[in-house]
C-alpha cells in the first residue's frame, strides 16, 4: 500500500521538531512513502533544504529510483493567537504559494522577531488556492464552526486524524469521522510527526525543555507521553487506521491535488534603474561607455576593450543587465552621500564592474577570470559583494528599502545553529546543572566550532567528576543538537530585490533591529532557487580610511579619496617587511605579521599573495613553504609537467607563472583542474560550487579520485596531484579567489600608507572606528607611541567625543576622547563639549553646574582621571587635582547618592565633611583604575610593574626573546592579547604582550589538551619552552608548559584604598580586558 505523511515538522520548527529536513526525506524514502509534506510551525524555513536533499538523493545509486517517484510538497502549520485550532496549509499552485507567503508575512510583520501573530480571519481573507488540514489533538466544542468557515473559503478541506496511542484513539477516530461525514469533509490520516524515528524521542524532550525553559524534572505534561510521533511504516499506519482505511487513501488523493513545486519560483530583476526609452542592456552599455574615460583618461588598452566586449555579449545572452544596473545604482547612491564603498569577491574578475566603479581591480594590470564570476554553462545568478563603511551602511540599507519597498526587498536570513558552547549551556540547564558547573563545562570549549565531546581528564580539569552520569548525558545530547537551528537572524547584508512582490516568494519578518526585515531563507536556500542576491556588507576599515581622509583634510589640507593614495612607495613596503602591521587591514593577525618578513612584499601583487597565502587552501595543500623558499631563492622555480607525449610540457606556466609554479588561488585550482586533469567546463563548475562554501567539504571529497588519477595518468607526480587536491579541500573550508585578494590588497596598501606616512592620523581614525580588527585600544595606543605619536589623556577641558588631533610639541598629538570612557554615553559627551564652548571648566563643581550632567556621569569622568586640568574648589590654582580627589568631589555634589551607611539608615548626611587629606595614588593603583575606566593606560604597562617579580623567577622579556638563538630554553610571561586556533591546524597560537613588545607562543594541540584551562582562562599567561627562530628572523616560543598567573594582576592594586563611596577587593578588579579569540 502507499502512504504519504502530510503533517510533519522538522527542526526548523525551532526547538519543536527533532530531526533535520534532510533526515526526514531520507527516512520517508527508506520506509517506502509515496511522498512527504513538510509543515513547520508558522514557517517555511526548512523547505529548500528538504528539496535539495531530495534532488541529491535522485543521484544516489541505492535510492535513485524511489527518489524520482517521490513527491515532496511544502506548506506550513498555522498556529493562531485567537484560540482557533491549528491549520496545516498547502498551496495547490503558484498562486496558493503566494497567498501562504503573504499570510505568514502578515503575522510576522505585526509581531516581534521570531514570532507570528495570526488570527483565523487572516487565513480566511485569502485562501482560494490553499488546501487545508485541521489536525485537532482532541475534539473541540467549536471545531465544527471553524470547519464550516474554512470550507467556504479554501480550495479544499480535510479533517486530520492521528492515532497517538493515548488510550482513547478509536473513540476519538469515530467522533471525528462522524463530524466529518456530517459536514461532508474528508478525513485524512497523519501521525503529527516531530522526528524521524522513535530513538529521537529523548532528544525531542530535551528540545522541549529548552523551549519551555524548564528542567526535565520540572517538565511534566509539557513533554510527549510516548515515542509515537515519528515516521511510521505505511503498513503500521494502515493497521492503526483499520477502522477508517479511506483516511490512508486520502493522503494520495491530497498529494494529487498539489501541482505547486518550489522550482516554479521564477525571478525577475527590478527595473527601477533603467531610464525611460532604454532597454536594460542598452543602458548598461551606455554607462560602460561613459565610465571608460573616467577609468582610463589616456585611453583604454585594447585588452580592456576586448574584455568589455566579451563580457557585455555574455551579459546580454544571459539577460543579466538589470542586475548590474541595480548594483551600480546602489553604489552611485553611496558615492553621492560620501560613503566609501568597494566591490570584492568574484565580481572583481569583471571589467564591466571595474568600469562602472563597482570594483577597484584594474583588468589592464590583472589577469581576470570572468568565468569565475559568470558562465554561460552555469547559468547561475551573479553574486556581487560590495563593502560599505560599517558606521554608514545603514543609510544604504534604508535607501534600498525606500526605493523598492518592503514587499519587494528583504535581507536574507542567517540560520543561528547550535555550536559547542551554546549546546552545552542549553542542555546542561535542562539537566538541572548549576550555573557554576555550566560555566566550568562551557569554559572548556574553544570558540564556536568543533565538538562538545570532552574527555575525562578535561572534565576533571574543570573540577568536575568525569564519572558523573548526568554530565555524560549532557555531553551526549549537546553533541546531538550540534548544528540544529536555534532561531533565525538577519544576514550580515545579503539583500534579495525583485520586480514583483518578494513576499509572494518567501515570507518576510521583522528583525530585532529597528526598520530591518528579512526573509526566512538563507543565502544557500536563495542560491538553490536561483534568486538574485545583492550583498551590502559592512567593513570597518572603510570607516577608518574615510575618517583618516577627513582628518588629513582638516589638519593637513590634503583632500584624498581611495584613488588618490600614492602607489608603490618603498617606505610602506619596508614597514610591512618588518612585520610592523598592527591595525593594517587583513595583515594584522600574528600569522600575517609573521608571514610578512618571510614574504617581504615589494610591490602590489605581493600584497595580493600575502592576503591569500595565510588561508586553509594553501596551508592544507602544503604550498606555503615551497612558495616562500622559491621567493627567497632557496629552491629553484620549477613547473610540474605531464609525461612526454601527454601534453604541452609548459602547460602550467600560464597557470602558475606569477606564483613561481605553486598554486595559491582558487582560480588557479580551477585552471589547474582544466589543464592538468582535463576537466570539462561542467566538471569545473561542479568543482567551483563545491569550493563555494565550507558546508560542502563532503562534496569536494568526491573529486579526489577524479582529479588525482587523471593528473597521474597524464604523468604528473602523485605527490603534487594529491597536494593540489588537499589545497582544493582547504579552499572548501576558506580560501580567497585572486580577484577577492586583489580587492582587499588595495585596502591593505592604503591602510599601510596611512600608518606609515601619517601614524597619528591612522591611530586616531582606527580608535574612532572601534570595534574592529584584532587589537584593543590599549595596543593601538601603544603602537602609536612606538611610532612617535604623542598621546594626551582624556580631559574635560580638551577632549571631544571622538579621539582627536591637536597641535603637539612635534607635529600633531592624539588626544584621547570621551568615547574611551567606559559607560559614558555619546549624548553626555556632546553635552559636556557644548557647555565647554562657553569657556573651560575651572573646577569639577563648575563643570557640574554648567553641563547638568548626572552624578553618575561625573563619577565616570573622575574615574577616568578626566579632571586633572581642573583644581579643587578650595585649593590653590596649581595644586594637583587627581583621580581620587575628583572622585571625592563628585561624591560631595548635591544630589549625589548617599554613602552606603547613610543610605542603609534611610537618612541624608547631616553635615558637610571637611576636605580630607587623601594619599596619592600609587602607580599600580593608577594603572588598575585606567584599565577599569578607559581599557588602556598612559601611565605604565602592567608587566612593567610586575617585572621585578618575574625577573626573580628568571623570566625573559619579549625584547630579550627577540635576541635569543634558535633552540634555547626560555620562560616568558605577558598579558594575553589574542588566542587563535585555526580550524585546520594542529597548533594553538597565543599572543602575549609585556612592556617591551609581543611574544608569539605556539602550543601543540596535544599540549593544549593538557593545559586547556590555563590556555583558555589566563589573562596573564606564563610559558616555558624552546625558542624557534626562522630564517627570516621571526621568533616563536614553542610551549612545553603553560601557567595561569592572572592572580599576579591583583598585586597592582595592593594597598588600594577604594573609591570614595565603596570598597572593592583587588581580586574582584578586572584589571585587563578580555583577549580577542579567533578560530
Amino acid at each position: 500500500m502507499t502512504y504519504a505523511e502530510l503533517v510533519c515538522a522538522s527542526n526548523y520548527s525551532f526547538l519543536r521538531g527533532a530531526s533535520p529536513p534532510e533526515r526526514l526525506i531520507l527516512r520517508a524514502l527508506e520506509l517506502g512513502y509515496s511522498g512527504l509534506g513538510l509543515c513547520d510551525r508558522n514557517s517555511v524555513a526548512g523547505v529548500v533544504r528538504a528539496l535539495g536533499a531530495l534532488e541529491d538523493l535522485r543521484d544516489d545509486a541505492d535510492l535513485s529510483a524511489r527518489a524520482k517517484k517521490f513527491k515532496f510538497v511544502v506548506g506550513a502549520r498555522l498556529v493562531f493567537s485567537d484560540g482557533a485550532p491549528d491549520v496545516v496549509a498547502y498551496p495547490r499552485n503558484r498562486a496558493g504559494w503566494g497567498q501562504l507567503c503573504r499570510l505568514l508575512t502578515t503575522g510576522k510583520r505585526r509581531a516581534k522577531k521570531g514570532e507570528c501573530l495570526l488570527n483565523f480571519d487572516d487565513l480566511l481573507a485569502d485562501a482560494r488556492d490553499l488546501l487545508l488540514i485541521l489536525p485537532p489533538q482532541r475534539p473541540q466544542p467549536d471545531l465544527e464552526t471553524f470547519l464550516v468557515k474554512a470550507r467556504e473559503k479554501c480550495a479544499g478541506l480535510w479533517l486530520g486524524i492521528n492515532m497517538p496511542r493515548g488510550g482513547a484513539d478509536r473513540r476519538r477516530l469515530h467522533v471525528l469521522s462522524d463530524l466529518a461525514r456530517r459536514l461532508s469533509v474528508k478525513i485524512l490520516a497523519h501521525n503529527d510527526v516531530l522526528y524521524a524515528g522513535p530513538e529521537d524521542r529523548p532528544l525531542q524532550d530535551v528540545l522541549s525543555c529548552v523551549r519551555e525553559r524548564v528542567t526535565l524534572a520540572q517538565a511534566g505534561r509539557r513533554l510527549e507521553s510516548n515515542a509515537e510521533r515519528h515516521l511510521k511504516a505505511p503498513g503500521e499506519m494502515a493497521r492503526l487506521f483499520a477502522d477508517a482505511p479511506e483516511a490512508i487513501g486520502e493522503t494520495e488523493l491530497f498529494l494529487s491535488r498539489i501541482k505547486f513545486h518550489l522550482r516554479e519560483l521564477s525571478y525577475e530583476y527590478p527595473d527601477e534603474p533603467v531610464p525611460q526609452n532604454w532597454t536594460p542592456q542598452a543602458w548598461l552599455e551606455e554607462l560602460v561607455r561613459r565610465g571608460l574615460p573616467q577609468r582610463y583618461p589616456n585611453g583604454a588598452p585594447q585588452k580592456v576593450r576586448d574584455l568589455l566586449a566579451n563580457e557585455l555579449a555574455l551579459i546580454a545572452e544571459l539577460d543579466y543587465a538589470p542586475y548590474f544596473l541595480t548594483i551600480h545604482d546602489i553604489v552611485a547612491f553611496a558615492r553621492e552621500q560620501g560613503i566609501l564603498c568597494q566591490g570584492r569577491g568574484s565580481a572583481a574578475n569583471s571589467a564591466v564592474c571595474y568600469v562602472l566603479g563597482i570594483t577597484a581591480v584594474d583588468p589592464a594590470v590583472n589577469d581576470l577570470l570572468f568565468a569565475r564570476f559568470i558562465s554561460s554553462e552555469r547559468r547561475e545568478p551573479p553574486d556581487i559583494d560590495v563593502d560599505f563603511e560599517h558606521e554608514r551602511r545603514e543609510e544604504v540599507i534604508q535607501h534600498i528599502y525606500r526605493k523598492y519597498g518592503r514587499e519587494r526587498a528583504g535581507l536574507a536570513a542567517e540560520v543561528i545553529c547550535y555550536r559547542p558552547r551554546s549546546a552545552l549551556r542549553d542542555v546542561a540547564k535542562v539537566f538541572g546543572l548549576s550555573e557554576d558547573t555550566i560555566g566550568a563545562l562551557s569554559s572548556l570549549q574553544w570558540g564556536s566550532h568543533g565538538s562538545p565531546r570532552l574527555g575525562g581528564a578535561e572534565i576533571a580539569q574543570a573540577g568536575l567528576d568525569p564519572d558523573n552520569p548526568v554530565i555524560a548525558q549532557v555531553l551526549c545530547f549537546a553533541q546531538k543538537i550540534l548544528g540544529f537551528p536555534r532561531h533565525l537572524s538577519q544576514h550580515v547584508g545579503g539583500f534579495v530585490l525583485t520586480r514583483g512582490r518578494l513576499d509572494e516568494i518567501c515570507p518576510i519578518g521583522n528583525a530585532a533591529m529597528a526598520d530591518r526585515t528579512f526573509l526566512e531563507w538563507d543565502k544557500e536556500d536563495i542560491a538553490t532557487l536561483g534568486l538574485m542576491k545583492v550583498d551590502v556588507l559592512a567593513l570597518g576599515m572603510l570607516t577608518c580610511i574615510r575618517k583618516a581622509f577627513d582628518l588629513l583634510y582638516a589638519h593637513k589640507g590634503l583632500r584624498m579619496g581611495l584613488a588618490d593614495v600614492p602607489t608603490e612607495e618603498k617606505a610602506v613596503y619596508d614597514m610591512l617587511c618588518a612585520g610592523d602591521s598592527i591595525g593594517v587591514f587583513q595583515v594584522e593577525s600574528r600569522a600575517q605579521m609573521n608571514m610578512l618578513p618571510h614574504l617581504r612584499p615589494q610591490k602590489f601583487y605581493d600584497l595580493v599573495i600575502e592576503v591569500a597565502i595565510v588561508r586553509p587552501g594553501p596551508i592544507q595543500g602544503d604550498m606555503v613553504h615551497p612558495y616562500l623558499r622559491r621567493r627567497a631563492d632557496l629552491e629553484p622555480v620549477a613547473f610540474p609537467s605531464p609525461a612526454p607525449g601527454r601534453g604541452d610540457p609548459h602547460e602550467l606556466r600560464g597557470v602558475l607563472g606569477r606564483t613561481l609554479g605553486v598554486p595559491l588561488f582558487q582560480e588557479q585550482a580551477m585552471r589547474l583542474a582544466m589543464v592538468a586533469a582535463e576537466f570539462s567546463e561542467a566538471e569545473v563548475n561542479r568543482l567551483r560550487r563545491a569550493m563555494a562554501t565550507f558546508r560542502n567539504l563532503g562534496e569536494i571529497g568526491q573529486f579526489e579520485k577524479l582529479l588525482v588519477e587523471r593528473m597521474v595518468a597524464r604523468g604528473y607526480e602523485r605527490d603534487f596531484a594529491q597536494r593540489c587536491f588537499e589545497q582544493i579541500k582547504g579552499f572548501g573550508a576558506y580560501g580567497f579567489p585572486e580577484s577577492h585578494a586583489a580587492s582587499f590588497a588595495i585596502l591593505v596598501y592604503i591602510s599601510a600608507w596611512l600608518k606609515c606616512r601619517h601614524p597619528q592620523v591612522f591611530a586616531c581614525a582606527l580608535l574612532n572606528s572601534q570595534p574592529m580588527g584584532f587589537y584593543a585600544p590599549a595596543q593601538i595606543v601603544r603602537d602609536a607611541r612606538e611610532h612617535g605619536v604623542e598621546i594626551r589623556p582624556v580631559d574635560v577641558n580638551a577632549s571631544l567625543w571622538d579621539n582627536s588631533l591637536e597641535r603637539g610639541e612635534d607635529g600633531l598629538a592624539l588626544r584621547i576622547g570621551f568615547r574611551q570612557v567606559s559607560g559614558l554615553r555619546e549624548d553626555e559627551g556632546a553635552k559636556l563639549v557644548a557647555a565647554r564652548g562657553q569657556g573651560g571648566f575651572e573646577t569639577l563643581e563648575t563643570c557640574a553646574a554648567r553641563t547638568g550632567l548626572s552624578s553618575r556621569t561625573l563619577k565616570l569622568l573622575a574615574d577616568a582621571d578626566a579632571f586633572r586640568s581642573c583644581r579643587a574648589l578650595t585649593s590653590e590654582p596649581r595644586e594637583r587635582f587627581d583621580r581620587r580627589a575628583a572622585l571625592w568631589a563628585a561624591r560631595r555634589l548635591p544630589g549625589a547618592k548617599p554613602l552606603p551607611l547613610f543610605a542603609a539608615a534611610g537618612i541624608e548626611e547631616l553635615t558637610e565633611e571637611p576636605d580630607p587629606v587623601l594619599p596619592a595614588l600609587g602607580i599600580g593603583e593608577q594603572v588598575v583604575a585606567d584599565y577599569q575606566s578607559l581599557r588602556l593606560s598612559l601611565n605604565a604597562h602592567p608587566m612593567q610593574l610586575l617585572r621585578p617579580l618575574f625577573s626573580r623567577e628568571k623570566f625573559s622579556s619579549a625584547g630579550a626573546l627577540a635576541g635569543c638563538s634558535d633552540g634555547v630554553w626560555r620562560k616568558a610571561a605577558g598579558l594575553v592579547l589574542v588566542r587563535q586556533r585555526p580550524g585546520t591546524g594542529t597548533m594553538v597560537f597565543v599572543t602575549l604582550e609585556d612592556e617591551t613588545g609581543v611574544i608569539n607562543v605556539a602550543i601543540y594541540a596535544s599540549l593544549f589538551e593538557q593545559f586547556r584551562r590555563e590556555t583558555m582562562a589566563s589573562r596573564l599567561m606564563a610559558v616555558e619552552g624552546r625558542v624557534q627562530r626562522s630564517w627570516a628572523g621571526v621568533v616563536h616560543l614553542l610551549a612545553r608548559r603553560v601557567y595561569d598567573r592572572s592572580e599576579e594582576l591583583a598585586r597592582l592594586a595592593e594597598g588600594l584604598q577604594g573609591r570614595a563611596d565603596r570598597a572593592r577587593h583587588p581580586r574582584n578588579v578586572r584589571v585587563i580586558p578580555r583577549s580577542r579569540d579567533f578560530h
